[in-house]
């Protein structure tokens, strides 16, 4: 079956593996890029097949989602992919690149996610997927900014998913592991070192873009395995990839359980009597 794809930033990563899989099993792909002409093979190849907006998602999101919409009619599957990471010590960072990195990360993926809902309800139903990583579950130091963009967007899309499942709207949250694409090097920003945080853990994101360390993750299988999820049903609320990812994640949730489960009597023990 053939369906018709949202997907930002398909520039780059997984965002253009997975839209030159669509494209070529036959679907049709919207595509936003920030950089005009960043895509023009595939437009060239694909023609009208690929439909393409220049978007930045801390920009007028929704007028471009009903654009695409109006244009193409149904969208079965709305993708968001665009995103970057910022890492460094918190108070190595400057106020504008935490305003950005939760602008981009955070409120640009939600406001995607509001301006689609309306189409989706109206047509019947759908499915949104969301790219987070390993780090919506667990942490690092040297990255708070980016796990607070991806921890952000993981409890919206959760909530959100139970607020939507009546209209037949699933949700899909993505954890990807690292991956051999070029975002460590085009769509990752390094703080200014602090002299503070020499030979602290936090240091060691300084050599986050060292390209003698290639990750594990192969983006095209995990392309492969998000398009797939997308025929799932009832949608899976995470998609894990890598063992990487699934190593951290797991380890995460069991060091969390061990936090809170002694403290059970000690939570009742607060609860109100008479």
């Amino acid at each position: 079956m053939t369906r018709t794809w949202f997907i930002t930033g398909v520039n780059s990563g997984f965002g253009r593996h997975m839209t030159t899989q669509l494209l070529a099993r036959g679907d049709r792909v919207a595509g936003t890029v920030r950089k005009p002409g960043s895509v023009r093979d595939l437009q060239e190849r694909y023609g009208s097949q690929f439909w393409v907006a220049q978007l930045d998602v801390t920009g007028p999101v929704r007028e471009t989602v009903d654009r695409a919409f109006r244009e193409l009619g149904r969208i079965d599957v709305v993708v968001n992919n665009a995103g970057y990471g910022l890492f460094g010590a918190a108070e190595e960072l400057t106020d504008d690149q935490v305003i950005q990195q939760i602008n981009t990360n955070l409120v640009g993926s939600i406001q995607v996610v509001r301006a689609a809902l309306p189409h989706l309800r109206a047509q019947g139903g759908g499915r949104v997927i969301q790219l987070s990583t390993y780090g919506g579950q667990a942490t690092n130091p040297g990255a708070s900014l980016y796990h607070a963009s991806k921890w952000g967007i993981e409890g919206f899309i959760e909530g959100t998913a139970k607020d939507v499942a009546p209209f037949g709207i699933g949700m899909t949250i993505v954890e990807p592991g690292g991956a051999r694409t070029e975002f460590r090097f085009d769509s990752l920003q390094l703080a200014d070192p602090s002299p503070a945080y020499d030979n602290t853990p936090a240091a060691m994101v300084r050599g986050a873009k060292d390209r003698s360390r290639p990750p594990l993750g192969d983006p095209a299988k995990m392309a492969t395995k998000i398009i797939e999820s997308a025929d799932v049903e009832p949608a899976p609320m995470r998609l894990v990839l890598g063992s990487d990812s699934y190593k951290f994640v797991t380890a995460a949730l069991r060091e969390r359980l061990a936090q809170i489960e002694p403290q059970e009597a000690a939570a009742a023990s607060t609860d109100w009597t008479a």
